[in-house]
């Protein structure tokens, strides 16, 4: 049977589907294991998210990553997206980066593990938790998959929870840009920094934000906010870009859409904003961050040409 340690992994699960002439009949399933509970299991499928029954399980086991990325690959984007959300405060581990910004989303307050901590894992996990208890803050530690399977096995050893799996999505310009337009949508307005009504609607979904976000938000040199408003003036879309790296990456964050504004392609629209402003940067590919339980949004990137490059999870300490 799978284990804790196989979560963030591709898999394949025989199951138990009927009875026939006093035989079972049994259906297979791969994906990747999102979740593993005392009573079932949840895959990630090319056709969905799968809920399986432990007691249907006949058989399950991890399997080699259908296109498993290069490690540099796997590292190099992480480091940009890093830079693309820069925490307030950093320090380094070996070549883990340790980040804080007043709990402002897991991203800027978790340990990124890749790369060698210059120590035993042991003493690297024992160093980050003085570090985050020196600063206040619960530990948590940023796992990407299956790179840093090894350290997700030392933190389940080590009675650490998960949060939801994030998959890291990438997508080639070209075809984003390349989509007919939907016709009869109010313009994307494309500034260098968030207006008030900006602000206010990214607090609707993650909070109040404290100093330390809008150093997140504006501390990138290459960033754009995008709005849309509509004929009365009142914003109804949003999203940020921010371009990093050596490969020069387009981060796509904070797409979001006011609830009266939904089902109408604004999401899209924002998206292919993003990417035009990119374009003439000389960006090529963009990434973004999503849980995979957020099965609209996965849904939307999809339709953008969006898939997934590697996954990650938050780790918390008990």
């Amino acid at each position: 049977m799978l284990r804790q340690q196989d979560v963030g992994h591709r898999v394949v699960v025989r199951r138990i589907v009927g009875v026939s002439d006093d035989r079972p009949l049994y259906t297979d399933a791969l994906g990747e294991l999102v979740d593993l509970s005392e009573t079932e299991l949840t895959l990630a499928t090319d056709k969905g998210t799968l809920r399986v029954p432990l007691r249907e399980v006949h058989r399950a086991k991890r399997v080699p990553p259908a296109r498993r990325p290069h490690a540099a690959a796997v590292i190099a984007l992480e480091l940009a997206a890093d830079q693309a959300w820069p925490a307030p405060v950093h320090a380094k581990l070996g070549n883990w980066l340790l980040r804080a910004a007043d709990n402002w989303t897991g991203r800027a307050n978790s340990a990124l593990a890749v790369g060698d901590p210059d120590r035993p894992l042991e003493a690297a996990i024992d160093a980050v938790e003085r570090w985050y208890r020196e600063h206040g803050q619960r530990p948590l530690i940023n796992a990407p998959m299956p790179l840093a399977a090894p350290v997700n096995a030392t933190l389940d050893e080590r009675g650490w929870s998960a949060r939801p799996l994030t998959l890291v999505q990438t997508a080639a310009l070209a075809p984003i840009l390349a989509a007919p337009a939907r016709a009869g949508l109010p313009p994307v307005d494309l500034a260098d920094s968030p207006g008030d009504d900006w602000y206010a609607m990214v607090a609707e979904h993650k909070g109040t934000l404290p100093a330390a976000a809008r150093r997140i938000l504006t501390g990138v040199p290459e960033k754009v906010f995008a709005h849309v408003h509509d004929a009365d003036g009142a914003l109804v879309a949003i999203a940020r870009g921010a371009i990093t790296g050596p490969e020069r990456w387009l981060g796509v964050s904070l797409v979001q859409t006011a609830p009266s504004a939904r089902r109408q392609g604004l999401g899209r629209h924002v998206v292919r904003g993003l990417a035009q402003w990119a374009a003439q940067r000389g960006a090529t590919r963009a990434y973004l961050q999503v849980e995979e339980r957020n099965t609209s949004a996965v849904a939307l990137y999809g339709q953008l040409g969006f898939s997934t490059h590697h996954t990650y999870l938050t780790r918390e300490a008990p």
